[in-house]
C-alpha cells in the first residue's frame, strides 16, 4: 500500500469553519490598523518622528494592502482560498512582529509596508470564500459577517489599548501580532477548499494570473461595473480612515478627552458600525442590494454634515454610533456584490483587487482630512467629507448591475 494512501484527505470548507477563517483574518486587520492609530503618539515620541512620518506609517500600510490584494488575489483563484489565506496572514504576523523591533523610522516603514502587503490579502480571500462554501440565498448575510469581523478587531483594539499600552508600551503592542500566526497555522490544518472552487476546470485554475485580471475589464459592461465597485470602495474606505484615524485626536485636543474616554468613543462607534453592517446583511438577502445601498449613501450624508455640527461630547458619543451605522454600515454588501458580478475563477482576484485599490485611495484620507484641519477646521473638514458620499449614490444608480444571485450561482451576474 502506498504511503500517502493512508492520508485522510481535508474535507471540503464548511461554512462554519470558512466563517472562522475568514472572520478572524479580517478581525486581526482591524486591531492592528487601529491600534496603531493609538499608537502614533507614543512611536512618535520614541522614535522622534514627524506629524508626517506618523500619517506616513498609516498611507503605506495601505499602499502595501493594496500591493498585496493585486498579487494574492489572482494567486487564490489558481492555487486556492486556505492556502493563500494561511500564507498572508503568516506574512502579516511576520512583519507586525517585527515592528516591535524596530530602531528608527525607515526599518519601522519597511516593516509596516510589507505587513500591509500580507494585509492585503485577506479581506478578498475571505469574501471568496465564504461565497463559495454558503448557500447562494445567505450570500450577503454571510459576507456582512465577515465585515462585522473588522469591527470586532477594532472594537478589541479600542478596549484593550489603553489597558495594555501602558504596560507592555507600543512594542509589545506589536508584539500581539504575532498571535494569528498559531491561529492560521490551526485553520489550515483542519480544511479544505470549498467544493465550488474544486469544482473549477483545470483549464480555469492553470489561467495565467494576467488573464484574471484582463476579466475585471473584459467588456463594456463589465469595465463599468468594475468602475463602480472601485468607487463605492474608495469612498468607503477614504471615510472610514479618515474618521477613524484623526478623531480620537480630536476628541482628546478639543474636548479632552482621555485615551480611556476616545476609546470609549471609538467602541460606541464601532457597535454602530457592527450594527449597521449585519443590517445590510439580512435587508440584502430579502430586497434589492442596490436599494439598501442608496438607503445607507442617503444616511451617511445626512449623518456626517449633522455630525460634524455637534458640540456636546455626551451628543457625539451616541451620534457617532449612528453615523457608524450608516457610514461603515455598506462595507456589510461589498463581498456579495463583487461575488455576483464575476466568475469564480477571478472571484478573489475581483475582490482583493477593486477593494484594496480602493483601500489605496482611501489611504490619502487621513493625509486630506489632517491637512483640511489644519488650513480650516476640523468640524469643516468632516462636512466636506460628506460630498464624496454623492459619488456614491451616482455609481450605485448608474454603474453598478442590479442583478443579484439567489438560488442559482450563475457564475458572476455579468460574467
Amino acid at each position: 500500500m502506498p504511503a500517502n494512501s493512508i492520508i485522510t484527505p481535508k474535507k471540503h470548507a464548511t461554512p462554519m469553519k470558512a466563517m472562522i477563517a475568514s472572520v478572524s483574518g479580517y478581525a486581526m486587520d482591524g486591531f492592528d490598523l487601529l491600534i496603531l492609530g493609538f499608537m502614533l503618539p507614543a512611536i512618535s515620541s520614541e522614535l522622534g518622528l514627524t506629524a508626517s512620518q506618523s500619517g506616513s506609517l498609516v498611507t503605506w500600510t495601505l499602499i502595501g494592502a493594496v500591493i498585496g490584494g493585486v498579487i494574492f488575489g489572482p494567486i487564490s483563484d489558481r492555487f486556492g482560498r486556505i492556502r493563500v489565506l494561511t500564507f498572508t496572514i503568516l506574512m502579516f504576523s511576520l512583519f507586525t512582529g517585527l515592528c516591535a523591533v524596530a530602531q528608527g523610522y525607515w526599518d519601522l516603514l519597511t516593516y509596516r509596508t510589507l505587513a500591509g502587503v500580507g494585509l492585503g490579502g485577506e479581506f478578498g480571500i475571505g469574501m471568496a470564500l465564504i461565497a463559495e462554501a454558503w448557500p447562494i440565498e445567505k450570500r450577503n448575510r454571510a459576507s456582512a459577517y465577515v465585515g462585522m469581523g473588522w469591527q470586532l478587531g477594532v472594537l478589541m483594539a479600542a478596549i484593550l489599548t489603553p489597558l495594555l499600552l501602558g504596560t507592555i508600551g507600543w512594542r509589545g503592542m506589536f508584539l500581539i501580532g504575532l498571535v494569528p500566526a498559531l491561529a492560521s497555522f490551526l485553520i489550515r490544518r483542519s480544511m479544505g477548499e470549498p467544493e465550488e472552487f474544486v469544482k473549477q476546470s483545470s483549464k480555469q485554475q492553470q489561467e495565467p494570473l494576467l488573464t484574471r485580471l484582463a476579466l475585471l475589464f473584459k467588456d463594456r459592461a463589465t469595465r463599468r461595473c468594475s468602475i463602480g465597485i472601485l468607487i463605492l470602495c474608495s469612498v468607503q474606505n477614504f471615510g472610514y480612515y479618515g474618521l477613524m484615524i484623526w478623531m480620537p485626536s480630536y476628541l482628546s485636543k478639543n474636548f479632552g478627552f482621555s485615551l480611556t474616554k476616545s476609546g470609549m468613543w471609538t467602541a460606541v462607534t464601532v457597535i454602530g458600525m457592527t450594527f449597521g453592517i449585519w443590517l445590510f446583511g439580512a435587508l440584502s438577502d430579502r430586497f434589492a442590494r442596490w436599494k439598501i445601498f442608496v438607503i445607507y449613501q442617503v444616511g451617511a450624508v445626512v449623518m456626517v454634515v449633522c455630525y460634524a455640527q455637534l458640540k456636546d461630547p455626551t451628543a457625539m458619543l451616541f451620534a457617532g454610533a449612528v453615523m457608524g451605522m450608516f457610514v461603515n454600515g455598506m462595507i456589510g454588501g461589498y463581498g456579495g456584490l463583487i461575488s455576483d458580478s464575476y466568475p469564480v475563477n477571478a472571484r478573489a482576484t475581483a475582490q482583493n483587487v477593486l477593494f484594496n485599490l480602493g483601500r489605496g485611495v482611501g489611504g490619502f484620507g487621513p493625509l486630506v482630512i489632517g491637512m483640511l484641519a489644519s488650513q480650516i477646521a476640523f468640524t469643516a473638514a468632516i462636512t466636506l467629507l460628506a460630498a464624496i458620499y454623492l459619488l456614491d449614490i451616482y455609481a450605485t444608480l448608474f454603474l453598478l448591475p442590479k442583478a443579484q444571485s439567489k438560488k442559482e450561482d450563475t457564475l458572476g451576474a455579468i460574467g
